[in-house]
């Protein structure tokens, strides 16, 4: 079935974008992960993905045009499939306003008036409905990170509203109006759709009431009616003035600065805030806090007050069963837009691609000696990482069929080479990408890794950054895992797991020494690496990491 493809909204302000690029003509194979345009919004050119397979079988904005965020930018579907139905709607949708309320009957005019927003109808002057921004391509709900802005605060155009967090990264989102915050539609740590309400600015002390109880996200299903704004400014107010409770102050009387998240998990886990040290802004307590929080051993309660009263034996003389005291403790942890994202993928890629893993064992004595000298040049840093990353940037260039894609009806050989770098963070794992890794030499891969790494770890990585990846190399090595396999990170065709490196006796000339090793794991994709092209990888790959000179030449 043939599916339109609409203009994305590539950045929160974007309400065009440009065709700056086309990578597919019509007729094309497009697999899911195929790019097939590169857009150019109102802050970056990024590259545009299919979400879909089938043939390109219609383009609907030619390159340098510019056409409205949802206008009908491509179709996808069956080859030789009629698509004249989704053309003319979007014929008819393209008609001026005016000549549709001209046919439209008084019927149609009132039901039209009676599902119009009515933010949209009668916004009060100077205020802004400020919505769920679509940060990254695959968005489609968001969650509040953290709100850096209370309701009554002055803002600015430009200052940074809240902390967003997308299915990619976290992104700041800032503030393109200027006035006072008079209404926060999304609590910090909860989740909504695209285009939910987020926030209202406008002139200190308007009455925003029946925007907030009735705003229709895009203007379509109405939203349960929220808590008026003048409910909720007094309890603001009324904060600074009425008396602290104990689980918001400190031993000497001071107000503790927490989020609401921080607060809500506190006092579901019975955590005294006045406990916590805080290590945010101005030692504000954030989610972090609480949950790597360990409260101070308490005095045990004595055996009598834990014991149930009718644990004395009333019948005959039995055995005697020690049943500790305690109680039954479960957490439930809200999964993060990034774990469902990983979840999916993963679970697509282990489901649909035919998995098979070759191991090799490589001896490191002399990588470890070449990495001495290369790291006693002044401000060079290189790992055993960044070296197997060089050597198996050398070896797909040997090898190109096991830098490849698997495609219905072809196989996609790339001969450039991107290497994705796995890197854990707090909520799960991403893979930021170092392109055209062939040509990049071991100082200059070491330095990309630590930036992208540490940018990772800060959730600061443009979504450009961990894209276009056609080989994927995960180490696991620096936590003593000796050997491990992993799952291919689709649309790449294998993926390299890096061990530890282990001291142990082998076999040199006929004699057992004392030598260093590290095992290799390649999971490959079957479709496309066949067992021998996988082992010819190894082999190569195996070379250039003991005989580390090779990298250099």
């Amino acid at each position: 079935m043939a599916i339109k493809v609409t203009m994305p909204r590539l950045s929160d302000t974007m309400t065009e974008g440009t065709v700056a690029t086309w990578l597919k003509k019509v007729g094309d194979k497009i697999s899911e992960g195929d790019i097939l345009a590169e857009i150019e919004t109102d802050k970056a050119t990024m590259e545009f993905e299919s979400f879909h397979e089938g043939t390109l079988l219609h383009i609907g904005i030619p390159e340098g045009e510019a056409a409205p965020v949802d206008s009908l930018l491509a179709i996808i579907g069956d080859e030789g499939e009629d698509i004249s139905t989704l053309l003319e709607e979007k014929s008819t949708t393209s008609e001026p306003a005016k000549e549709k309320e001209e046919e439209a009957t008084a019927k149609t005019e009132v039901k039209k008036e009676d599902t119009e927003s009515p933010t949209t109808k009668a916004l009060p002057e100077g205020v802004v409905v400020v919505t769920m921004p679509r940060l990254s391509d695959t968005m489609t709900e968001g969650t509040v990170a953290t709100w850096l802005n209370k309701v009554g605060d002055k803002i600015a155009e430009g200052d940074i509203l809240a902390e967003i967090e997308t299915d990619k990264a976290t992104m700041e989102f800032e503030s393109f109006n200027e006035g006072t915050l008079l209404y926060i539609g999304i609590k910090e740590g909860e989740s909504a759709p695209v285009d939910s309400l987020l926030a209202i600015i406008g002139p200190e002390g308007t009455d925003i009431t029946g925007i907030a109880s009735n705003y229709k996200a895009g203007g379509a299903e109405e939203v349960e009616e929220a808590t008026p704004v003048a409910a909720e400014e007094p309890k603001s107010a009324a904060a600074d003035t009425a008396e602290p409770t104990a689980q918001e102050t400190s031993t000497d009387g001071q107000r503790i600065l927490a989020s609401p998240l921080a607060k809500k998990i506190a006092s579901d886990k019975g955590i005294q805030l006045n406990q916590v040290k805080g290590s945010g802004e101005n030692g504000r307590i954030v989610k972090s806090d609480i949950e790597n929080f360990t409260p101070v051993a308490a005095t045990a309660p004595t055996a009598s007050a834990t014991a149930p009263t009718a644990a004395k034996p009333e019948t005959a003389p039995a055995p005697k069963v020690f049943v500790p005291a305690g109680e039954v403790f479960t957490e439930e942890i809200k999964n993060s837009q990034m774990r469902k994202i990983i979840a999916k993928r993963l679970a697509e890629s282990l489901f649909t691609a035919p998995h098979y893993n070759l191991t090799i064992e490589v001896a490191m004595d002399e990588a470890m000696k070449s990495r001495v000298t290369i790291n006693s040049i002044p401000d060079t840093k290189v790992s055993f990482n960044d070296m197997v990353i060089k050597a198996c940037a050398m070896a797909l260039k040997k090898h190109p069929k096991v830098n490849s894609t698997w495609r219905e009806d072809s196989i996609l050989i790339n001969h450039h080479v991107n290497i994705g770098v796995a890197v854990a963070v707090e909520d799960g794992l991403v893979v930021p990408v170092l392109r055209f890794t062939d040509a990049m030499s071991l100082s200059q891969i070491g330095g990309s890794v630590r930036d992208l790494a540490g940018r990772a770890k800060n959730k600061k990585l443009l979504p450009t950054e961990m894209e276009g990846s056609t080989f994927t190399v995960s180490n696991l090595g620096m936590f003593g895992i000796t050997e491990f396999n992993s799952i291919i990170n689709q649309p790449n065709s294998a993926i390299l797991s890096v061990g530890a490196i282990v001291e142990k006796p082998v076999v040199k000339n006929g004699e057992i020494v004392v030598g260093n090793t590290m095992m290799l794991s390649l999971a490959c994709d079957h479709r496309t690496i066949d067992g021998a092209t996988g082992a010819q990888f190894l082999q190569t790959l195996k070379m250039f990491i003991e005989n580390p000179v090779a990298m250099l030449a």
